[in-house]
């Protein structure tokens, strides 16, 4: 199915809401109706995406007028920030995600955008990606149901089950499963076409999350960001963070820092994949995995990730990508 915005029906009143390029902050949605009522995976990054969003979901099926549920996979603001527009639904997430998302409000988006031209590099990293988006006047809608593990719901007749399977890409990750209709929706455990970016970790909590989806046997997965894709994603990207631990362990035991480990690396079959200079977010995980202590605050990580971007170094050649990637739009 072609990478295309909008609404893309992958199972029988089962609908995917996709946004190239897929790159920051372009995340995916879902839909998953009843006979009158439907639940929602996820909300976008602001307040007209999500609008957009919902119109044309009402376009497409009838059911769309009452969303009564909306689950949200995790805290990251492309999957939560326009919770606003559903307030009045039945908002569920993992504890964790609530936790975190009480933390992480549109309003301190809003504040570090305004302050990014005095923050140096990492500023104008963070000014050019989310560029595209709006985050004043974002009304705060936190989860309502929150849940530990699993959860079992149903819409009309339909099994959905959300399973936590963070912390991975961040404290509290879920994905939604239809046992019945062969469809998954990961949120950001799939990142397909483009680097993943590991906010919490460890990475092997997020190797054992890709088992657990690829157990799930689903012939659709539908992830957070990126085209749609099938379970051999979800094994390339296991792939990608079992090459990447090999590759960040020798230079971390040869004394390099992060930022030089990424520039060195050769990213090899993941070379074509977009938002490369998430590596360097990638390998900051590792290292702390690795029994670093010292982590970095946001703003440190999103310097080296624009230093990172300025300059790849040598190491940027490597094979093309594999075809189920073919169609990915870049940044």
């Amino acid at each position: 199915m072609a990478f295309t915005k909008g609404l893309h029906e992958v199972a029988d009143g089962v609908w995917a809401y996709l946004q190239p390029d897929g790159g920051w902050g372009w995340s995916n949605a879902g839909l998953v109706t009843g006979e009158r009522t439907s639940l929602l995976v996820d909300t976008l990054f602001d307040l007209r995406l999500t609008a957009e969003m919902l119109e044309a979901m009402r376009r497409a099926t009838p059911a769309a007028e009452e969303i009564a549920t909306v689950v949200n996979t995790h805290a990251n603001g492309d999957h939560c920030y326009g919770n606003a527009l559903l307030a009045g639904s039945d908002i569920i997430s993992s504890e964790r995600c609530a936790e975190e998302m009480a933390q992480l409000p549109a309003s301190a988006m809003a504040g570090v955008l305004r302050a990014a031209p005095g923050l140096g590099p990492a500023g104008e990293f963070l000014a050019r990606i989310f560029a595209p988006f709006s985050f004043d006047e974002i009304p705060e809608a936190l989860p309502t149901t929150t849940f530990e593990g699993r959860l079992d719901l149903r819409i009309a007749e339909r099994r959905v089950t959300l399973l936590e399977v963070g912390p991975a890409h961040t404290a509290g990750d879920v994905v939604v499963h239809l046992p019945d209709d062969g469809v998954v929706f990961t949120g950001d455990i799939l990142f397909h076409g483009g680097h993943p970016i590991v906010w919490a970790g460890p990475v092997s909590n997020w190797v054992a999350a890709c088992d657990r989806v690829l157990e799930l046997d689903a012939a659709v997965v539908v992830p957070g960001h990126g085209p749609l894709a099938t379970p051999s994603a979800v094994a390339d990207l296991k792939g990608y963070f079992d090459y990447l631990t090999a590759e960040a362990r020798t230079r971390h035991d040869a004394g390099m820092s992060a930022l030089e480990a990424a520039r060195d690396i050769d990213l090899g079959p993941y070379t074509g994949w977009g938002e490369p200079e998430r590596v360097v977010a990638n390998v900051r995980a590792l290292y702390r995995d690795f029994g670093d202590e010292s982590p970095a605050d946001v703003l440190t990580v999103m310097g080296e990730m624009a230093a990172l971007a300025a300059d790849p170094g040598p190491a940027s050649s490597g094979s093309p990508a594999s075809p189920d990637l073919v169609g990915r739009g870049q940044d």
